[in-house]
């Protein structure tokens, strides 16, 4: 009967093996408390009313940890449930100086970047496009990139920030590394500006035991698993180190092991058969060790 998975994953099993692995590599929304939280946010920030001094966001959390999961699933639901596109997301560049965050901007605009270095040529660019576009919100993924510059280029990126909205009544929204937190409050004029969304690293507790009950659901194999046991569980966090995409990664590479297998299930075992090196620990790796 396979009543461990999701009413819309059993016909799964009927698929070739290759099907199957496909499926469950394929990315999928983890709808956990957090991010429906977050999502709830963005909404509301979109709804609020126009204003000078817009509000902003920052979504602030360690890498893999389902930050631009959320930014992009906000921003998709927007597109289809509007005429004119209203939210944007721009892929901050790495690179210091205003030159990469401008080009960041027109990119995701849609807009040629040219290999003009002229600053105040991009500014203008910009200007009239937000102009044209007016969207509602500007999503700045990664947006620890525009901070690794020079003094006075990043206060230049905050000054960007803090005009878009007076200029074009747009709220931005940052999501990166605790290094976007530690800028944006420097100064209470920009703290002020902005409402900070955590993500943390997810703790051992009924939270994690649900997320993964609701990856087993998900996971198109024959026998249960029954991930949230103690013993399994608790390796899967040990492993993943609290960070939802290690979580994910862990149990998706078992998952394509059991049916290449035919095990069709993951146990401890078969988690140990992995040789999963957690992310903390890959730098001192012994294969880091055999490529010298």
């Amino acid at each position: 009967m396979a009543d461990h998975l999701l009413d819309h994953v059993r016909s799964y099993l009927d698929r070739s093996p290759e099907e199957r692995i496909a499926y469950i590599r394929a990315p999928r929304w983890i709808g956990h408390h957090g991010a429906t939280r977050a999502l709830e946010r963005l909404n509301e920030l979109l709804l609020w009313p126009p204003a000078l001094r817009t509000r902003g966001l920052m979504l602030v959390g360690p890498y893999a940890n389902g930050k631009t999961m959320i930014a992009e699933r906000f921003a998709v639901a927007q597109l289809k449930a509007s005429e004119s596109q209203r939210v944007w997301v721009v892929q901050t560049r790495e690179g210091a100086g205003l030159t990469h965050f401008y080009a960041s901007i027109l990119q995701a605009l849609r807009a040629p970047t040219g290999s003009s270095r002229d600053i105040g040529r991009k500014a203008e660019q910009i200007d009239h496009l937000l102009n044209k576009l007016k969207p509602r919100i500007l999503i700045f993924d990664e947006f620890h990139n525009a901070l690794r510059g020079r003094s006075r280029d990043v206060e230049a990126v905050l000054a960007f920030l803090r005009r878009i909205g007076r200029q074009f009544e747009i709220s931005p929204v940052l999501v990166g590394e605790v290094a976007v937190y530690d800028f944006i409050n420097a100064t209470d004029e920009m703290a002020s500006r902005f409402e900070l969304l955590a993500m943390p690293r997810w703790r051992y507790d009924e939270e994690f035991l649900a997320l993964l009950d609701s990856l087993e659901g998900a996971l198109p194999l024959a026998r249960q698993s029954d991930l949230s046991e103690e013993k399994l569980a608790r390796e899967i966090f040990r492993l993943s180190e609290g960070l939802i995409g290690e979580a994910v990664a862990i149990v998706t590479t078992a998952a394509v092991a059991a049916v290449r297998s035919g095990t069709e299930r993951i146990s401890r075992a078969s988690i140990d058969e992995l040789n999963y090196i957690p992310v903390s620990r890959r730098r001192g790796a012994r294969l880091r060790d055999g490529l010298l």
